[in-house]
Formats: structure tokens, sequence, C-alpha cells
């Protein structure tokens, strides 16, 4: 009698262990279907897509504490820096002219700090806020003093462009300066600073005259058919207001251009020049 081998458990076994490791695996199937090229779900696709925006939309705590803690931008205003510059520059230039205030009175060897400070209605922090010392207060003295000159001096004669009305405002210039500023009294006071003052500043003098009388210079080349020594004739003018100040003259100061003039046409006409150091 022949005997028939039964495959049948044999066969469900196989397809027993395929089902557990699907159902205990399914991540594992559905890469496996990807794999393959099979589209997944709708509803896969579904949940996938929205997924992402959830996250998006529900940050975490911690990033949200640390965007709270950040600290917020700093809003530049230079506004307000223009107005702390302009009160600056008010608060030295009361500084500056309480100092020539008591310079006037007492000399600039007895200057005293506190002095000024009162004068200017500035406290003693504010005032070592832009000097140092007594010293550097005197040499920004000395500095206010000669551009307030100059500055004076080319507003004085710049609206003139004929030759001849801006020499006359320049003596006029002069003519006011010797009559109503401040030197010969700062020459009685304090005299070695007005020394030094004047010698700080006289070749600075003489290049911001040539500038201030260069249409006056060309106008006398061309009428006088040589060119003149320029430098000279302004150093010239600079120690005559010095002189003016030291021993003040007793003729018309009004007389000076055509002395000047009748002067230039000499030298011009003898040859003299002067030799530039």
């Amino acid at each position: 009698m022949e005997t028939v081998k039964d495959d049948s458990p044999v066969q469900a076994r196989p397809r027993k262990t395929a089902a557990a490791k699907a159902v205990a695996a399914p991540t594992s199937k559905k890469k496996a279907t990807v794999a393959n090229g099979e589209a997944p779900s709708a509803g896969s696709a579904r949940r996938a897509a929205a997924a992402p925006a959830k996250r998006a939309k529900a940050p975490s705590a911690t990033a949200a504490a640390r965007a709270a803690a950040l600290p917020a931008p700093v809003v530049a205003a230079p506004a307000r820096r223009k107005r702390r510059n302009k009160r600056s520059e008010e608060t030295i230039a009361n500084i500056l002219g309480a100092t020539e205030q008591i310079v006037l009175q007492s000399g600039a060897d007895r200057i005293s700090i506190l002095d000024v400070c009162k004068a200017a209605a500035v406290s003693r922090g504010t005032f070592y806020r832009y000097f140092a010392s007594q010293d550097e207060l005197l040499d920004a003295f000395s500095r206010h003093k000669r551009e307030t000159f100059h500055r004076a001096l080319i507003e004085a004669t710049a609206p003139f462009d004929d030759p001849d009305e801006r020499l006359d405002a320049l003596i006029d210039y002069l003519e006011n300066y010797l009559e109503h500023g401040r030197a010969r009294r700062l020459l009685v006071v304090a005299p070695e600073y007005a020394l030094g003052f004047f010698k700080r500043i006289f070749h600075d003098a003489v290049v911001r005259f040539e500038d201030a009388l260069r249409p006056v210079f060309d106008a006398w080349d061309v009428q006088l058919h040589t060119k003149l020594d320029r430098e000279l004739v302004c150093e010239m003018l600079i120690r005559y207001v010095m002189s003016e100040l030291l021993v003040p003259g007793d003729a018309d100061r009004r007389s000076l251009p055509r002395r000047l003039g009748r002067l230039i046409a000499t030298i011009a006409g003898s040859g003299i020049s002067r030799t530039r150091r």
C-alpha cells in the first residue's frame, strides 16, 4: 500500500510566520511598498502632509522661551546725538567766554578753574569733561580767539569782488579791531600771555591776509606790470596792527590805504624784493 505524504502543516507554517512578521513590523512593510514603487494610500499621504504643518504651527516651549528672552534691538537716535553735540558746543562757548572775562579782569596767571566754573554756570565735573587742566583751557582760548579773528576777517572782505572795495573793507575791519577789540586790554593785564598769543598767530595771519587780499594783489600786479611780494605786504599790515596795539599813533589811520599804495609803487619801481624764508 502506497503512503501519501501530507504537506499541509508545512505550507500552513510559512503563511502564519509571514503574517506574524507583517503584524509585528508594519513600518517595514510600508518601506517595502514604497521601495517597490507602489503609491501610498490617500489617507497616509494626507497624514504625512499634515504632520509638518502641525509642527510649524506649534513651536516648542523651549524655543518660545528663548525668543522671549532675547533683548529688544536698540534703535539709534541721531537727532538726540545732534542735540547733545549742540549742547556741548554751547557749554564750551560759555566756558571760553567766562575765561576771556576773567583773563581781562585779573590776567592769565591768576585764572582759577573754580572762578571759570562759576562765571560759566557749570560744575567742575562738566568743566573737566572738556578741559583737563588750566593750561589746556588757555590753549583752547588762544585757538578760539585766533579763529574768531580770522573768521571775522573773511566775513568782512568776502562780499567785495572789486579790489579797491575789498581793500577798504579790510582796512575798516582792522580799524574796528584796534578801536573796539580787547587785544590792548589783554596786553595790559596779561602782557606775557598776549605777546605769546601774537607770536603764535603771526605766520598764520600772514597766510589768511594773503587769501583775503588775493583779488587786490592780482589787480596790483596788472597795474604795476610786476609781481609783488605778497607775503611782505601782509606782514607789514600785521606788524602795523601790532605796533598800533603797543604804541597807538596820533595820525589818521584812514590814510593807510594811500600810504600803503605809495609804498608798494616805490617797492615795485625800485625792484626791491624780499627773500622768502
